[in-house]
């Protein structure tokens, strides 16, 4: 079949989504499958991005707005390239779309926590992302929590609804040659110890405790924090002064983004990961510390939970003091650190992206086939289970 695949989202900010989106791709493709696939671009610099792909086609699509790409460009596309089935990597289809559509639900932290939405993005949320899921012949969740979460705030049934887990970079399972570490310490002025944060700073991040419950801890050990991203993806401009506030801005430093080949090498320096998020329906930066052997400190709720239970310590991200304990034991536990680095290395071992493509391609030739995954759910073992067994 001619699959289309939405890719308005492929140059936006980094982050999660962008990684789950490139490295799904690749994936996809690597499995050398006798479908074709269209890659439906809204920016034509695009074009040419995977020009030695035989079974891709690139197409640029112009649009005023987000909502009229999507809806208005988007189906014009399908008809004239003959798409049988759209899928987005990211939440939004056409609702006009004369083809099945599937798209990835990345979690639902709006329904969750909406005050930690922007206004315009909760009239989204209120009126077009039902839609969504109404018109969907299928929703891709990342985590069982997502699919949970799906399932109780959307207009969905159960059947329409699949877990397929997301995967890790083998970049973040090779350890580092020393000569390797040496250039990125370098590179970032790295200290020769030092906590890491990784990743966008916005509302669901609880980046304001995890600041204070660094300061208690962190400072009076000469232990840095170092916070790798670290930018205001919305609503966190007050958050970023914390260290400031506080007095210990000269403790934070702050690199900016870090992309893969280079993060590997910041995991595998740091003392401890750290993210006591109030929210994340996935977690990628604690999928790749534990691969990358780094102690993690993170939330004992959702998806965190979820996927690293019983591989790192969980913490209750609304108390400064008990993210400020998960941060002593990591540092002053040898005994503990040395257990995470290897419950964390052989959970991470069952999330890959080969296996995240063959469940997703499987399901897109099962909506083509209008065929129901039973119960909604993969056919694959859970990645957290199969890793305990």
């Amino acid at each position: 079949m001619r699959i289309g695949i939405m890719l308005r989202h492929y140059d936006q900010h980094g982050g999660g989504v962008k990684v789950y989106t490139q490295r799904l791709l690749r994936a996809l493709l690597d499995l050398r499958s006798e479908h074709q696939f269209v890659f439906l671009y809204r920016n034509p610099a695009l074009i040419g991005t995977y020009g030695s792909e035989p079974a891709v086609l690139e197409v640029a699509i112009p649009a005023r707005s987000v909502l009229t790409w999507d809806q208005l460009a988007v189906p014009g596309a399908v008809r004239r390239h003959g798409i049988d089935l759209l899928y987005n990597p990211k939440y939004s289809i056409p609702l006009a779309a004369p083809c099945p559509s599937v798209w990835v639900c990345h979690g639902l932290d709006w329904y969750v926590m909406p005050w930690a939405s922007r206004r315009i993005d909760r009239l989204s949320h209120r009126f077009l992302v039902p839609r969504y899921a109404a018109r969907a012949a299928a929703i891709i969740a990342v985590s069982e929590v997502t699919r949970q979460h799906v399932l109780e705030y959307l207009p969905v049934t159960q059947d329409r609804v699949v877990t397929i887990y997301s995967g890790v970079d083998d970049v973040f399972r090779r350890t580092p040659d020393q000569s390797r570490l040496r250039q990125i310490r370098e590179k970032y002025s790295l200290p020769d110890r030092f906590l890491l944060y990784a990743g966008a700073i916005y509302p669901p991040k609880n980046f304001t405790r995890l600041i204070r419950a660094y300061a208690s801890v962190g400072p009076e050990r000469g232990v840095p924090l170092v916070v790798a991203g670290g930018e205001n993806r919305f609503l966190s401009e007050q958050e970023l002064k914390e260290p400031e506030t506080l007095g210990i801005a000269q403790w934070v430093r702050w690199p900016g983004w870090v992309e893969q080949e280079d993060l590997a090498g910041f995991y595998a320096l740091a003392e401890a990961l750290l993210l006591p998020s109030l929210f994340e329906s996935c977690g990628l930066p604690v999928l790749e510390a534990m691969a990358a052997g780094c102690p993690v400190v993170t939330t004992d709720r959702y998806g965190t939970k979820e996927l690293a239970e019983g591989a790192a310590i969980l913490v209750d991200p609304e108390s400064v003091e008990s993210i400020a304990a998960g941060i002593r034991q990591v540092m002053d536990d040898d005994r503990k650190r040395a257990e995470l680095i290897l419950a964390g290395r052989q959970r991470s071992g069952a999330f890959e992206w080969s296996r995240a493509g063959r469940e997703t391609l499987r399901l897109l030739e099962q909506v083509q086939a209008g065929v129901r995954p039973a119960r909604g759910q993969p056919s694959l073992q859970h990645p957290a289970t199969a890793s305990r067994t």
